[in-house]
């Protein structure tokens, strides 16, 4: 913790902490069915967060949340982390959705999608990525909006929609422009509901052995959609997904911290009681050189986290900062799994501990919301164009 973190925030951590290691933890096992049992856990577990004052704190206050700056936040979300439920138990799961909406959305729009949104009325999904062109490239988007009448009509392919098939509605990235000069002014932001005729969700993918995930592929066959339900202006659909990715990215990384933080110390309880070739693990030079160095990562990936956090609080860009931190992060949480999975040797790939879910979506981290690769070209970019935006610029020589 910073020496200067107010001592309500130190207050609400503490109490964050006890509901998601006493209440949510224990429950991980139920949650991950998609049972009735599973829905009324969840149910329970939210009520229960109402109750203690945990419920969507980073959500604006003009909202209905607590409006935690994201800095505040970041020091909140890490122990929100420690469970994948974490976030859907306290209702922070919707923040990047809530936060494009909040910025960009109609009147209209903010009554029909925001406060369902923000209260965990409905949840939301956006399809960016499709099959067909690289996802890191957004400007590659094939799926086509066209303006008939008062209405847009689309069509299209994306997968990795995540959440669709239990979404409320859609935020469709289509190609609206095709004349446009700037290949970043050719897209706009489109929200379909669920349920729109030619709306097809027709899978569900398997990924990395999971097949109750809710990652989906959509096709969308002439989907009509009134003309007011364009997001934002038209052409701004890439500023609009940045200005969701951006916190999404910082989010993804406190929790990641969570995680990783989780997987410490089931990896030093392990090392501690476990007994092979003369001695506990804890006392071999080899596990010795897994914590330190699983320890310096974390601490290196919460400092850079926070200091992100702190600068999108300042500018609401933070575009440096945030790459570094994503590609950074990823591999922390990857890297800290992997070492505790070996530490528990053949138990750590079991269902036994969480350790091997964890090991899954640690492999995710290093692809969405950006790849590793393009996130290092862009601080690269960056930085040989200009040394002084490197963060200790500034500092005394």
């Amino acid at each position: 913790m910073p020496d200067d973190t107010p001592g309500e925030l130190t207050e609400l951590r503490a109490r964050m902490a006890a509901f998601i290691n006493d209440e949510v933890i224990p429950a991980e096992k139920v949650l991950g069915g998609r049972t009735p049992e599973a829905r009324a856990t969840l149910a329970a577990l939210q009520e229960r967060a109402k109750k203690l004052d945990l419920w969507i704190l980073g959500h604006p206050a003009e909202l209905g949340g607590k409006g935690l700056p994201l800095y505040d936040f970041a020091l909140v979300n890490e122990i929100i982390g420690r469970s994948e439920y974490g976030q859907l138990a306290v209702g922070t799961y919707t923040m990047q959705d809530s936060i494009m909406l909040d910025l960009y959305a109609s009147r209209a729009q903010r009554e029909r999608w925001l406060k369902p949104l923000v209260n965990a009325e409905i949840s939301p999904s956006v399809g960016l990525t499709e099959p067909e062109v690289a996802g890191s490239d957004p400007t590659r988007i094939a799926t086509t909006a066209v303006l008939d009448g008062d209405e847009w009509v689309i069509n299209g392919h994306k997968w990795f929609t995540t959440g669709a098939s239990r979404a409320a509605f859609t935020t469709v990235f289509a190609r609206t422009d095709e004349d446009a000069a700037n290949p970043h002014a050719a897209v706009s932001a489109i929200i379909v509901p669920a349920g729109t005729p030619g709306l097809e969700i027709s899978r569900v993918l398997e990924t990395m052995g999971d097949t109750e995930g809710d990652h989906c592929e959509l096709r969308l066959t002439d989907v009509r959609v009134p003309a007011d339900h364009l997001l934002g202006e038209r052409g701004k659909g890439f500023t609009i997904a940045q200005r969701r990715l951006g916190p999404g990215r910082i989010f993804h990384c406190m929790r990641w911290l969570g995680q990783a933080q989780r997987a410490f110390e089931l990896m030093v309880e392990r090392a501690n009681t476990r007994y092979a070739h003369g001695s506990l693990l804890a006392e071999k030079g080899e596990i010795r050189r897994y914590v330190a160095e699983s320890a310096a990562e974390i601490q290196a990936a919460r400092l850079m986290t926070l200091d992100a956090a702190r600068r999108y609080d300042q500018d609401g860009q933070a575009r440096l900062e945030i790459s570094m931190v994503k590609f950074w992060g990823a591999q922390v949480l990857h890297n800290v799994v992997d070492r505790a999975i070996q530490v528990h040797g053949a138990l750590g790939v079991t269902a036994d501990t969480p350790l091997e879910a964890m090991y899954r979506r640690a492999r995710y981290a290093r692809i969405y919301d950006g790849p590793d690769e393009v996130h290092r070209m862009v601080v690269a970019r960056k930085l040989l164009a200009d040394v002084s935006r490197a963060p200790w610029a500034g500092l005394p020589a």
